[in-house]
């Protein structure tokens, strides 16, 4: 991925280092809130809570005091803001063209555990949205974990991930994940656990639409990128985690989607560049 030249977002919070004394949730990538994997949607959090925690958590870093932003010279940090600042002018253009204004999430960056306005959260659960306070907050150790755990490398799996994260975020700003929030209030756990599901794929398809158009305006894309994001979809559904937490696999207590379709919804995305083909909860088959 070409991003060493790309525009720095301005909007991320650098916490790393910082502790926190609260007790900790568990959840799991793209969780919209924390506290709904384990009481609404059913999901069995043993799955994110019986994981090993992350080896080592990297030496915190020594922000700008005025401002809150990473350091200088911090190379992972400069990229998740260039990615972050590349979804912003995928989706205000989005947004410009559907005669609306996009309203920028903030990326916060933190190690082992942080506060969210949805909860506390710890590192293990993975990168999230919290739309209580339009927030995306990553560990950057995960991207550790996405390369060794889950057999995902490449910059472009990482990007990925991020864009998903922007994705839900563009859902809250839609309405979309409070509609569903309240249909699964009205139905039975496995019908929630299936709008969870939609959920999430169409955010996987929005990292598809982020990677199309940024690629037609701004061509970040080398080879082999695509398979680095659609091998790290792979390795983070449902079925995957589940054969290698419990050696069994739920399908109905699914919240994410497998790896299968992880991988169409993103290919429909980066392959259309196009969120009216991202609408998961009119399609016949997931």
């Amino acid at each position: 991925m070409d991003w060493k030249d790309g525009r720095r977002s301005t909007n991320v919070e650098d916490r790393r280092g910082r502790g926190i004394s609260a007790p900790v949730v568990g959840g799991g990538i793209g969780t919209i809130v924390l506290a709904i994997v384990v009481t609404l949607l059913g999901g069995d959090p043993s799955v994110i809570l019986n994981q090993s925690p992350n080896d080592q958590a990297p030496a915190p870093q020594t922000q700008n005091p005025q401002t809150g932003q990473p350091p200088a010279n911090d190379q992972m940090s400069e990229f998740v803001s260039v990615v972050l600042a590349d979804t912003e002018d995928t989706w205000s253009e989005v947004f410009r063209q559907n005669g609306s204004t996009y309203r920028k999430p903030k990326l916060v960056l933190f190690s082992n555990a942080v506060e969210s306005a949805c909860g506390s959260a710890r590192s293990a659960m993975g990168p999230f949205y919290c739309p209580a306070d339009q927030k995306v907050y990553i560990d950057l150790s995960f991207y550790r974990d996405l390369r060794t755990k889950y057999q995902a490398p490449g910059d472009f799996a990482q990007a990925y991930v991020l864009a998903h994260e922007v994705g839900h975020h563009v859902q809250n700003l839609l309405g979309t994940s409070d509609k569903v929030q309240r249909l699964q209030k009205q139905v039975s756990k496995a019908e929630a656990n299936q709008l969870s599901v939609m959920l999430e794929l169409q955010a996987d398809c929005y990292a598809g639409v982020w990677g199309n158009r940024a690629q037609r305006s701004r061509q970040i894309l080398e080879q082999g990128d695509i398979e680095e994001a659609l091998n790290a979809a792979s390795g983070i559904g449902d079925d995957r985690l589940q054969e290698q937490a419990r050696g069994r696999v739920v399908p109905e207590s699914f919240t994410h989607g497998s790896s299968a379709q992880r991988t169409r919804w993103f290919k429909q995305g980066i392959e259309t560049g196009d969120p009216e083909q991202c609408n998961t909860f009119a399609a016949k088959n997931l």
